[in-house]
């Protein structure tokens, strides 16, 4: 054991050695790229996966356990089971709610679900694909969050969830929204993919809703290069969650453990044979979507980061702000009173008056290769996905319907430079000043 132990600390020296060797170029202007997102990833987290990747822990297993734990102590709930997307915790989510354990409570098909008619595709899928109907809702420009008012307009017999995402990183009034689903008994689920580190009302979002989901992909705040995480203070959910995760089996059993529970061969479950195998018991119409080790070791090294992760995001993005203050024609994006974001990207909307479109911005970027991304979907339901959708739309989506034709957002991450910021500063200034 001794020369093992001693070829490891050899091989990570090794690829400390190997990090410090690689070489990062200086920024020029114009040809160094300037992404709209990306992961920042330092010595620490190349050794933690070649630390996971020596033991060969190819399956999800002591750092992914120990991250979960970590994970749900920062937000200060009970539970966080990691999966292998945000996607798929937006999926889990939404399933769980439909577990015939929640008895009168669980959600059927037919339900409704208000959302944002403006948002990433992964949001509304669940709900599509558990047979829920989709109510949408527009959105305020500015901060890109629908209101208390438009999300308690769009309340039906029939709402029976809400499941909305935060932003780019800014709060919708998460707090009101709680509180309006719980006078009305109805479940919310916050996607917090872009979100993790921001504030309402002095709360970290992500601990509002009965569930919340994260993201891990290398865009968002912290990475797992892929992963997600669904988080939540309910033991109950949180089993559910577990379950649907781990191929819908009624057994809680870790990966390679047998007999947690004593009386493994005890059970009688449906219709199967007294003493039947409870780890293959399935109680739920689940999936595989657990995380590897591997995928747990790097997030956990990068949540030890995170606090300075959401430092530099909120300066980023502050540094944009105030150096496009002045700038005619765009539309500068705000923060939700009473909130803190931490933020995913800084949006643009160019002006109906403004003498250019967001075409050409954005042209004039790219060919100074400063990254820029839509708003996501725009309008989802001008999507050629959802032509066959049933789904409701309460007023109209004319916000929704703006953002799709003249918004977009550029980069805020923490690998970002003031350099860089500048250059972007410069370069937006001078093309709508007419100097460009």
């Amino acid at each position: 054991m001794q020369e093992v132990s001693e070829t490891k600390a050899l091989a990570l020296e090794l690829a400390r050695k190997y990090h410090k060797e690689q070489v990062t170029r200086g920024f020029e202007p114009g040809v160094t790229p300037i992404w709209s997102s990306g992961a920042t990833l330092d010595e620490d987290d190349r050794l933690a996966l070649v630390d996971a990747a020596l033991d060969m822990r190819i399956a999800a297993g002591v750092h992914t356990r120990k991250f979960e734990s970590d994970f749900a102590r920062y937000f200060r709930l009970r539970k966080a089971h990691m999966v292998n997307s945000g996607s798929s915790a937006n999926l889990l989510a939404v399933s769980a709610l439909t577990s015939p354990k929640l008895k009168e409570l669980r959600l059927r098909p037919g339900d409704e679900a208000i959302t944002v008619g403006a948002g990433f595709p992964t949001t509304i899928n669940p709900l599509v694909q558990n047979g829920l109907t989709p109510v949408f809702v527009d959105v305020e420009l500015g901060t890109y969050n629908a209101s208390l008012e438009q999300i308690e307009a769009a309340l039906s017999p029939r709402t029976r969830l809400i499941m909305i995402a935060h932003a780019l990183g800014n709060p919708f009034p998460v707090a009101e929204v709680a509180e309006l689903a719980a006078k009305r008994g109805i479940f919310l689920i916050e996607d917090n993919c872009d979100a993790v580190g921001s504030t309402y009302q002095g709360k970290l979002t992500g601990t509002f809703g009965d569930l919340s989901t994260v993201s891990f992909y290398p865009a968002h705040h912290i990475t797992a290069g892929e992963g997600g995480c669904v988080l939540t203070g309910s033991l109950e959910l949180a089993r559910l969650v577990e379950s649907m995760r781990d191929w819908g089996r009624d057994c809680w059993c870790e990966p390679g453990t047998d007999n947690t529970c004593l009386k493994r061969f005890d059970y009688q479950m449906g219709s199967l044979p007294a003493g039947y195998d409870h780890k293959y018991i399935f109680s739920h119409v689940g999936y595989n979507l657990k995380a590897t080790d591997l995928q747990g070791a790097l997030v956990h090294s990068q949540l030890k980061k995170l606090p300075d992760f959401i430092a530099a995001r909120r300066s980023n993005w502050q540094r944009l702000r105030d150096g496009l203050a002045d700038v005619p024609g765009l539309l500068l994006p705000r923060a939700t009173p009473d909130s803190e974001p931490s933020w995913f990207g800084f949006a643009l909307t160019v002006l109906p008056d403004a003498g250019f479109s967001r075409k050409d911005l954005v042209n004039f970027l790219e060919a100074r290769n400063i990254g820029t991304r839509r708003l996501f979907g725009g309008n989802i339901t001008r999507h050629p996905a959802y032509e066959d959708v049933r789904y409701r739309i309460v007023g109209e989506l004319t916000n929704c319907d703006i953002l799709t034709e003249d918004t977009f957002w550029i980069g805020v991450y923490p690998s970002l430079t003031n350099e860089m910021l500048d250059y972007v500063v410069e370069s937006i200034t001078e093309f709508c000043t007419g100097k460009g």
